[in-house]
């Protein structure tokens, strides 16, 4: 009887362990149902709610560049650069900084308009009745049926209305803008070309992602998230890797670097490092921009390219390109890329986990003029501005979630800016380690210069905005002096 107690309270004891185990997930999942039916409440004011955050968004961004506006007007040369940038090209970059301020305070100003009409007077619903007319055109045995290509056909819509709404916007920056301060090089014709294959792509390669994307919700319906991440994940190790080499050469030239003093300068570098460069090429940036820039792609696993723009090569010599290589090279070296990628999973696990509390939503979907079921059982006719489906239409709950998101992702943009410049910073030093801290610093200022990049930074617009440091923190940082001040 003894024993026969022990061994039954050990396994009362074990049992108990496993069920302390087991019910960590467990708790996890009950909170998210437990929000998902406090939720579900149709006296919740949904729409109030998302233009609430959407003109708060608004209000904190145009706040933050209020701040910059103000630093901007001060018209004061960060003591880093006082003898590095002349009087007429820090006043022109002042300028050409305050003109995109302006910009973009009356881009968020459109913007915010268009997300209050779509609300107010409940457009989403009247695309979705436009996107299966479009869909009517085609013949009968490829007519739209399931909510999935009912969606598709909606952001159809979506995505082209909003592209040439976004016009006159994309016009104004590119031929007045950019044109005024001398940076456009893009031709009327090329900038619709433009327009043309990135709709052409967009509806090619967007298409059957955003539906098997759909597909995973309609087929998991209530454990998407693991996979939704994966899917997810394998999107972004192939966009990775394919968009550098299939689509980018759809809108520029790529071309081998020539044989040379800079070729054999940028090889001699990646073999001193042991860096397995595979190509190194320029492109063709000059044909729509006179702004200069370099960048890697690659992960441990793919090609690894580097990519010269022409403009660089141009205006800065072989020890200044190599110094910014060597930098790029240290993003390598410290795995940035596959950094941020894990970021990025974390995040997205963030975001569909948040999801599951109000994707099956119905006063969340009702409120916006979405309905689920049919007329008979919701007594509900479907008219311009309500739609009638047979599954909740994720997508359109999606994009409403996140402008409930606003705060949280404002956030979350403050932490990945801090990460982008922590490995920014790490890069320079990696350069400096390989002996290229004045080759680096002449490049940056040559580039600042160049590109008439904004020389003073509010610290908050900075933290908010930025995803590398300003050229004045590279510098102090880089431990740089100034040839005449060491004299």
């Amino acid at each position: 009887m003894q024993r026969g107690s022990k061994r039954t309270l050990s396994s009362n004891r074990e049992g108990k362990k496993e069920r302390e185990t087991e019910s960590e997930p467990s708790k996890v999942m009950s909170l998210f149902q437990s929000l998902q039916s406090l939720l579900d409440q149709p006296g919740i004011p949904w729409k109030t709610i998302v233009l609430g955050f959407s003109i708060g968004q608004f209000a904190f961004e145009t706040y933050l560049t209020y701040r910059q506006y103000k630093v901007l007007c001060e018209k004061k040369l960060p003591v880093a650069l006082e003898n590095e940038i002349d009087k007429e090209t820090f006043e022109k970059s002042e300028e050409y900084s305050i003109a995109k301020a302006k910009f973009s305070v009356f881009s968020d100003v459109f913007g915010l308009i268009q997300q209050i009409a779509m609300i107010k007077y409940d457009l989403l619903p009247r695309l979705w009745h436009l996107g299966n007319k479009v869909a009517l055109i085609l013949p009968s045995r490829f007519r739209v049926v399931s909510t999935v290509a009912q969606s598709l056909w909606f952001l159809c819509v979506l995505s082209n209305l909003s592209t040439i709404v976004g016009l006159p916007l994309s016009y104004y920056q590119h031929f007045v803008l950019e044109e005024k301060f001398g940076f456009n090089k893009l031709t009327i014709k090329l900038w619709v070309i433009d327009m043309l294959k990135g709709t052409f792509l967009g509806a090619a390669i967007g298409g059957p992602v955003l539906y098997l994307f759909l597909k995973i919700f309609e087929k998991f319906q209530t454990n998407f998230i693991w996979y939704i991440c994966l899917f997810l994940l394998v999107i972004q190790v192939l966009a990775i890797t394919i968009i550098p080499v299939f689509i980018m050469p759809w809108f520029n030239t790529f071309t081998p670097l020539e044989d040379g003093e800079l070729k054999e300068s940028i090889e001699a570098l990646a073999k001193r490092v042991e860096f397995p460069l595979d190509k190194v090429l320029v492109i063709d940036g000059s044909k729509r921009s006179s702004h200069s820039n370099a960048y890697f792609t690659g992960l441990p696993f793919t090609s690894k390219r580097i990519v010269l723009f022409d403009t660089l090569i141009n205006t800065s010599t072989v020890e200044e390109i190599t110094a910014v290589l060597a930098h790029e090279i240290g993003h390598w070296k410290k795995n940035h890329i596959l950094n941020m990628l894990f970021y990025s999973q974390i995040h997205t696990l963030m975001i569909f986990s948040l999801f599951t509390t109000v994707y099956r939503n119905l006063s969340f979907y009702n409120a916006f003029g979405f309905f689920i079921g049919d007329s008979e059982t919701l007594d509900i006719v479907s008219s311009s501005t309500t739609v009638l489906v047979d599954s909740f239409p994720i997508i359109v709950g999606f994009m409403f979630f996140n402008d409930l998101l606003t705060p949280l992702e404002c956030g979350m943009q403050f932490l990945m800016s801090l990460i982008s410049r922590l490995h920014e910073y790490q890069a320079d030093a990696y350069a400096k380690g390989l002996g290229y801290t004045e080759k680096l610093c002449r490049a940056l200022i040559v580039l600042q210069i160049k590109n008439l990049s904004t020389m003073n930074v509010d610290p908050w617009y900075s933290a908010y905005h930025y995803s590398h440091p300003t050229l004045a923190e590279r510098l102090t940082a880089l431990e740089y002096v100034n040839e005449k001040k060491k004299e």
